[in-house]
């Protein structure tokens, strides 16, 4: 399948904005575009999938290596993989450069030129020539000029572009096109989606011919995809604002195996009869009130000690956790399942990709097993006295720096998010298979 990577010279820059505008702008093309992001995050693909009629997907090296990153490349039909890049293109150990070059899809630069017209010309030219400067395959093969103004603004730009840069169009300047922000990034694509009449503004400029005369199929052979064996459990599956950061590969992999069941812990929906639990990270900070009535979370308190297998990221984590305090000061009980008290901050407390080795057997992967995966929380777990941990940290900050995953009963509550590659969620649906509840 053809594809191209859009990236971006920092972050901030509007690649989101830009990715959005070039998938609708394929959409009007009678093209079916296939949006992805390269890296962990949650909330840039929940922006992709309000405009596009298909799910987002993620292309993390570190968290899915090559055949993984290859694999989820290739899943669905349809006729341009449109990937949005992480940061600045070459920014960070698994960054946008390395997603493209394992990829082998050619880069298409965002440069912001709200300030500038030769110098976006001098600046993506920069960034092409610098791949050769770190020996690395990085095929940069046009611009999008982000808040760029037509006529004689846009043509200065296209004319100063060397012949190794195609010029791709432009995303006009419009306030209705800046995503609002808070902790952890942008606001979700559920509660602020760019305005209908602004994406199709914006996607107006887009040289699509253009594009798609850049983009370009993989010269690898995708790897064969495994064929999980069915379970035959159902897995709760929590899924509302507090708990919505979830990979497309882990729910596919659950919904491969077993019957995902999902439920809303803030709306007040009673714990779906199960044989084991998901709780995904989110913003349970958000909705603490909600979550210390919530009935779910109260059959899990009664559950657990039952050996009802439960698996909490980040969010999970909190949840699961004794009390959560937000940045008001206000404190509230949680599950009081798993033995610490949670802390919200102003300033994030870890933020990078992770490395785990299993200390002991536990629902997410046996002893002496290495998991990959990410962190980013602005919250800090005060752990009690008797706590008891699943994992020791070789990369990232984990819980208290050396150590991840509270373990309580059949309960893992960690602050990193892996992926189904990984091997954890086939980890927890054996724990699961072992429940005899």
């Amino acid at each position: 399948m053809q594809g191209v990577v859009i990236a971006g010279t920092s972050s901030g820059v509007g690649k989101t904005v830009a990715t959005l505008a070039v998938l609708r702008a394929v959409e009007q093309a009678g093209l079916k575009p296939l949006p992805a992001k390269a890296g962990p995050d949650f909330i840039d693909p929940s922006h992709h999938d309000a405009v596009a009629a298909a799910p987002s997907r993620t292309l993390d090296p570190w968290l899915q290596g090559t055949e993984g990153i290859r694999r989820t490349y290739e899943r669905d039909d349809g006729d341009l993989r449109v990937v949005e890049g992480m940061m600045g293109l070459y920014d960070g150990t698994v960054s946008t450069a390395r997603v493209a070059t394992e990829l082998d899809l050619p880069v298409v630069l965002v440069v912001d030129a709200s300030a500038g017209m030769e110098s976006v010309a001098a600046t993506a030219l920069g960034f092409r020539q610098f791949a050769e400067r770190v020996d690395d395959d990085v095929d940069v093969v046009g611009v999008l000029a982000q808040r760029c103004h037509g006529g004689r603004h846009e043509n200065g730009i296209r004319e100063a572009l060397p012949k190794e840069l195609t010029y791709l169009g432009r995303i006009p300047p419009d306030a209705d096109l800046e995503i609002p922000e808070r902790h952890l990034g942008l606001h979700l694509g559920r509660e602020s989606a760019v305005p209908e009449r602004s994406l199709e503004k914006a996607a107006e400029p887009i040289r699509t011919e253009q594009l798609l005369s850049v983009a370009r199929s993989p010269s690898w052979s995708p790897p064969q995809d495994r064929e999980p064996e069915p379970t035959g459990k159902r897995i709760a599956v929590a899924d509302d604002p507090a708990f919505a950061f979830r990979y497309p590969g882990s729910v596919r992999r659950l919904r491969a195996r077993a019957e995902p069941v999902t439920f809303s812990p803030i709306a007040g929906d009673p714990l779906p009869d199960c044989d084991g639990v998901y709780l995904p990270g989110g913003y349970p900070e958000r909705f603490a009130g909600a979550l210390e009535e919530s009935p779910a979370l109260s059959t899990l308190a009664k559950r657990a000690p039952d050996g009802l297998p439960i698996f909490g990221e980040c969010g999970g984590l909190m949840a699961l956790g004794e009390s959560l305090t937000t940045t008001d000061g206000d404190s509230y009980p949680m599950a009081g399942i798993l033995p610490a008290d949670i802390e919200m901050h102003e300033r994030y407390q870890a933020l990078d990709h992770v490395e785990l080795q299993a200390r002991t057997d536990c629902p997410t992967a046996k002893a002496g097993e290495q998991l990959r995966g990410h962190e980013f929380h602005y919250s800090s777990a005060r752990p009690g006295r008797d706590a008891q941990f699943a994992f020791d940290v070789t990369r990232g900050e984990g819980i208290n720096g050396d150590q991840d995953g509270l373990v309580e009963y059949a309960t893992v509550g960690t602050y990193t998010h892996v992926h189904a590659e990984s091997g954890a969620f086939d980890s927890f649906l054996e724990s699961v298979e072992r429940y005899d509840g």
